[in-house]
């Protein structure tokens, strides 16, 4: 499915009616778009903002990031909402995909420490179930500002071996400004680009009267990013290279052809068209702290950095089914959508995600798991500039992975 917004017109309109009455008309992929389509629906965000860098938050949905921008709200919205979904004004008792740029979730999705299965049941689609406390339920706003935001949750969850477990979570959204942004990136970013750049602090919290260990099961924190797909995007991960083990799984959902995953000194390149429905992970050891992507149409870069312990760690496993390893899991996965067996496609979008290790923690004690989510938008020498210092290659070569 190319675009599966039949209701709504490519060259949509929504209007932004202020105290005064009406005063300005944005077009769909816009953030001013998505700003009004939010409050026609009656759905509360906050926003955090600086000059015209804006992120759009919204407390009901777990304070995910639903949207951002770099140019105010006639810049591009880069995060991708699912209007078909909302439009419904309907609640799944299964999932609710809203969308979003960076969604909260707990892992692991699949395997004998499931969150996502019932214990005992057969892990197939049918019987898959987002619990509510990452779905439905509100998180509640504890501090808020005009650079950040924090929200916490207290909530139950059972696994699939039918542990129990309190959870505490406290998540801050914040602004990322010019000086923390270099010490993360080591790059100035050039006069002349166009950026928005925020973190989110994720803490899980071990409020029961017991250990979680591998016996038990242990919970991680799961971060999910929904963008826009183009035929024009293309995802590239860093790699170390003398990682001895499988550097990458690439079969999620059967391997990935050639012409869509390619491997090239050290980084992995993925196509990204919301055409084809794949998925790849790597895991410990293989995985830097860092991913990119690049829309060479929009002359986009986006940039995800994330924490990864010095120490070897435990990540969950979150593939459906009997595992040989549950602690085995990725450390980043990028996803891909496109067609299922049955041809329906829920977007199309695409995915970065990033994971904590297994919160192997005694009562009382966290962990933490933090992310930084930036979009530059500029000329593409400059942005190659920027490419070149982070992760070491011109967009020259991103550009050129997957021309015919």
């Amino acid at each position: 499915m190319k675009q599966e917004i039949a209701f709504i017109s490519a060259i949509a309109i929504a209007t932004i009616c202020g105290m005064a009455g009406c005063s300005k008309q944005y077009k769909m992929g816009t953030y001013g778009y998505d700003k009004a389509y939010f409050s026609r629906h009656g759905i509360e965000v906050v926003e955090l903002a600086k000059g015209m860098s804006k992120v759009m938050v919204v407390p009901a949905w777990q304070g995910r990031v639903q949207t951002s921008t770099t140019d105010g709200d006639g810049g591009i919205s880069y995060g991708w909402t699912n209007y078909k979904f909302i439009d419904k004004g309907e609640i799944s008792q299964q999932f609710n995909p809203y969308g979003g740029e960076e969604r909260f979730w707990i892992g692991p999705e699949g395997g004998p420490f499931s969150y996502y299965f019932a214990r005992g049941a057969e892990q197939i689609y049918a019987n898959w179930k987002v619990p509510s406390f990452i779905d439905t339920e509100p998180y509640n706003i504890v501090e808020k500002t005009d650079s950040n935001v924090v929200f916490a949750k207290d909530f139950d969850a059972i696994n699939a071996t039918g542990h129990s477990f309190k959870i505490g979570v406290k998540r801050e959204v914040a602004l990322v400004g010019e000086r923390e942004l270099t010490d993360i990136l080591g790059v100035t970013l050039p006069k002349g680009l166009k950026a928005i750049a925020y973190k989110s602090v994720n803490t899980l919290t071990n409020n029961g009267d017991s250990s979680w260990t591998k016996k038990t099961g242990m919970p991680s924190v799961w971060l999910l990013g929904s963008f826009n797909p183009t035929p024009t995007t293309t995802v590239f991960i860093p790699c170390h290279k003398e990682f001895p083990g499988r550097k990458i799984n690439d079969e999620y959902f059967g391997k990935v052809p050639s012409d869509r995953l390619v491997y090239d000194d050290g980084m992995f390149y993925f196509k990204i068209d919301g055409e084809y429905r794949s998925k790849i992970g790597l895991p410990e050891g293989s995985a830097k702290d860092l991913c990119g992507s690049y829309d060479s149409a929009s002359h986009v870069l986006n940039i995800l950095k994330y924490t990864i312990p010095s120490e070897k760690s435990d990540y969950v496993n979150g593939q459906w089914g009997p595992q040989d390893n549950p602690f085995g899991g990725d450390v980043i996965n990028s996803y891909n959508d496109g067609p299922t067996d049955t041809g329906t496609v829920m977007g199309p979008f695409y995915e970065i995600e990033t994971s904590s290790p297994g919160a192997s923690l005694s009562p009382g004690e966290s962990l933490t798991h933090t992310q930084y989510t930036v979009h530059i938008q500029g000329d593409e020498k400059t942005l190659s500039e920027v490419s070149l210092a982070v992760f070491g290659i011109g967009l020259d070569k991103v550009q050129k992975v997957f021309e015919k």
